[in-house]
């Protein structure tokens, strides 16, 4: 699979280095420990557009389209592509710098739809922006 685009879109959400305890048997970093990653930073941007808790109701199109390797630096990041009257839906990559140097590389795609939820975790309408 190739990449659309050369550059990261939106804000980087998160970022940390790809740690041996990470692995799955092939020595690639587990697939689970990045979409954990892309949903932690999903949660960050989400929670601050609506001021305040969110929770993830969904993940789609999700493409694993390069390994990880231990050493990189793997950089998350979020866009705004919709808002309903309660959920946030985000444009989430992830990207890696190969051992913390070179190019970036995507390694990662997918859309998250969270939802603004108060302190019961029922849904609540967003803020007015």
């Amino acid at each position: 699979m190739t990449d659309e685009h050369p550059l990261p879109r939106g804000e980087l959400s998160l970022r940390t280095v790809a740690m041996p305890a990470d692995t799955n048997p092939a020595g690639d970093i587990f697939g689970g420990w990045i979409m954990s990653l892309m949903d932690l930073a999903a949660g960050v941007t989400a929670s601050s557009l609506a001021k305040g808790r969110v929770a993830t109701a969904a993940v789609s199109n999700l493409s694993f389209i390069r390994p990880v390797k231990v050493g990189d630096v793997v950089c998350v990041y979020t866009e705004l592509s919709r808002t309903g009257r309660t959920s946030i839906t985000l444009g989430v990559e992830t990207w890696v710098l190969r051992r913390g140097q070179g190019e970036r590389v995507r390694v990662t795609a997918a859309e998250f739809v969270l939802v603004a939820v108060d302190d019961t975790g029922r849904p609540r309408a967003l803020p007015t922006v």
